[in-house]
């Protein structure tokens, strides 16, 4: 079984960042959207965002030089929302859809979730994708409701709002 060692993330990595994020979400996405909304949805949800690789709290997973994973926290909400003492939200996680059920995807949120609470973060929000909940509930987050991101006025993409509690 590999080891996989998560790094912080730098302006170096938002190429192939951007790359993963092009090539997987299609693939991994595909079941649970129409295909109509997801050609619409993808060009503003498979770009990395600079600011956030670069925040100090977003990761990578490399194998053979490529990157096989991303995804950090923060404390602010997407969309620079406001940020509630003692939680914390998980951002724009992706992993390459050739190392799944390699335990790579756990492997990064385990990592997220220790560096969360070292920081003082006890709750853990996540705008999750369909695709994701299953996942995200075996990490042990419950779901609180369906949501629509809204990505421009007229164009939302269904996702559901999750909850992860954790020992201080």
């Amino acid at each position: 079984m590999s080891v996989f060692n998560p790094r912080i993330a730098d302006q170096g990595d938002v190429e192939a960042i951007d790359v993963l994020l092009s090539r997987a979400y299609p693939i991994l996405l595909r079941p649970d959207y129409d295909a109509d909304l997801l050609e619409r949805c993808l060009p503003f949800i498979s770009r990395a965002q600079p600011d956030l690789v670069t925040c100090g709290t977003y990761y990578v997973i490399e194998e053979k030089g490529q990157v096989i994973a991303a995804g950090g926290w923060t404390v602010a909400a997407p969309g620079n929302g406001p940020s509630v003492d003692g939680e914390g939200h998980i951002r724009h996680v992706v992993t390459d859809e050739r190392v799944l059920r390699r335990g790579v995807a756990r492997c990064l949120l385990t990592h997220i979730f220790e560096e969360a609470r070292k920081a003082g973060v006890n709750v853990l929000h996540s705008q999750s994708t369909l695709t994701a909940v299953p996942f995200y509930e075996a990490l042990g987050f419950k779901q609180v409701a369906p949501i629509d991101v809204v990505l421009q006025p007229d164009l939302v993409f269904p996702s559901v709002a999750m909850i992860r509690r954790q020992e201080p």
